[in-house]
């Protein structure tokens, strides 16, 4: 298993032709949480950093665990071509529509109903393996264009907010998201 501490231009390529990926984190206590992530919410912001737009979902459990530790681990799965996994390791920030960087960042991506937060993760590990166990399989079409999106525009902003509140505040250990707060 080749390490590295940043992302060369063959991984940074092998990235940006990737439909989906997943991040992993966890608090200091409580539960492990991997999500998969697709559409067009992921930018590499160089060898040592990459910024991703993250989606409302029925949780909310990245922001919680990166407020908490900072830890992050995002991977990368050839399912078409070469066999490759790739893995992302480092610490990661959360920034909130209501932070001054939102702006900046959000302006790389769409326009998504339903964007939540954006995480800028700063690289401190880089590991490949060989991937030979993920099967083989065809990219179709965005389940997350087709149905997620539409899904939050059709609440508007205000609906949004309201499904925030309702499921998007506290994690399912019960530890706050920040999705509200302050600074």
């Amino acid at each position: 298993m080749p390490m590295r501490t940043k992302l060369n231009r063959a991984l940074r390529t092998f990235i940006e032709k990737q439909a989906m990926f997943f991040v992993a984190t966890a608090d200091r206590d409580g539960q492990v949480n991997v999500s998969p992530k697709g559409i067009d919410t992921l930018r590499v912001q160089g060898e040592d950093r990459i910024v991703w737009l993250n989606l409302s979902g029925s949780g909310n459990e990245t922001a919680a665990h990166v407020r908490s530790t900072a830890r992050m681990t995002l991977m990368f799965c050839a399912f078409e071509g070469d066999a490759l996994i790739l893995r992302v390791y480092g610490k990661a920030k959360v920034v909130h529509p209501r932070d001054p960087d939102w702006q900046g960042f959000v302006s790389s991506f769409p326009k998504l109903a339903g964007s939540r937060q954006i995480f800028d993760l700063r690289i401190d590990r880089v590991q490949t393996s060989c991937g030979t166990g993920v099967p083989v399989m065809e990219f179709r079409h965005s389940r997350g264009e087709e149905e997620l999106v539409p899904f939050y525009d059709e609440m508007g902003a205000e609906g949004v907010q309201r499904y925030w509140r309702k499921k998007n505040t506290t994690t399912i250990d019960g530890k706050p998201t920040g999705i509200f707060e302050d600074g």
